[in-house]
């Protein structure tokens, strides 16, 4: 059944990560195939800290929030490019926030009543996701709505025990 559904919304978490770039084009496949709305939403955080100078520490103000969300928005639009094309047959919106990843993903899936939450497995969390959990163990951890989590193609190969174990 491929009848489009003007309400059917499928979120995608996209961080410009390999395994995000899967999950994107595996969203944009299955809303293409359910004949849903695939909003794709990029998150960032400001940085937080300090320089060092010749004075000492002082915070860091580089760059306006202005200039990161706009430098975020044609990061995501270059991704979807890359990922899905330039010219999508399904019907797309991309949107940048501010925020805690995993706040901001749940948030837009709870605002778009989404029928499913789609992220990678992996990604540009480093050191610090470690100790706080990866956006996507909290995302299924806390959605109301169901999340599918996307390995990346080499991920798949290198860890079968733990897929097997997780599903």
């Amino acid at each position: 059944m491929n009848e489009k559904n003007e309400n059917r919304t499928i979120v995608v978490g996209v961080d410009g990560s390999p395994a995000s770039r899967e999950a994107l084009f595996w969203a944009a496949k299955e809303a293409e195939m359910k004949g849903a709305r695939l909003h794709a939403v990029q998150a960032w955080q400001p940085p937080t800290g300090g320089a060092i100078s010749a004075v000492g520490s002082a915070p860091t103000a580089a760059f306006s929030a202005q200039d990161v969300s706009a430098h975020t928005k044609r990061e995501l639009a270059k991704t979807i490019k890359e990922t899905i094309g330039e010219s999508p047959t399904i019907d797309l919106r991309a949107s940048v926030a501010v925020g805690n990843p995993v706040k901001v993903l749940i948030g837009v899936a709870k605002e778009d009543d989404a029928e499913l939450l789609v992220l990678g497995s992996r990604g540009r969390g480093g050191f610090k996701s470690l100790l706080l959990g990866s956006v996507s163990e909290q995302c299924v951890t806390h959605a109301e709505c169901p999340v599918a989590v996307i390995h990346t193609k080499k991920a798949r190969k290198s860890e079968p025990a733990q897929d097997a174990a997780e599903a």
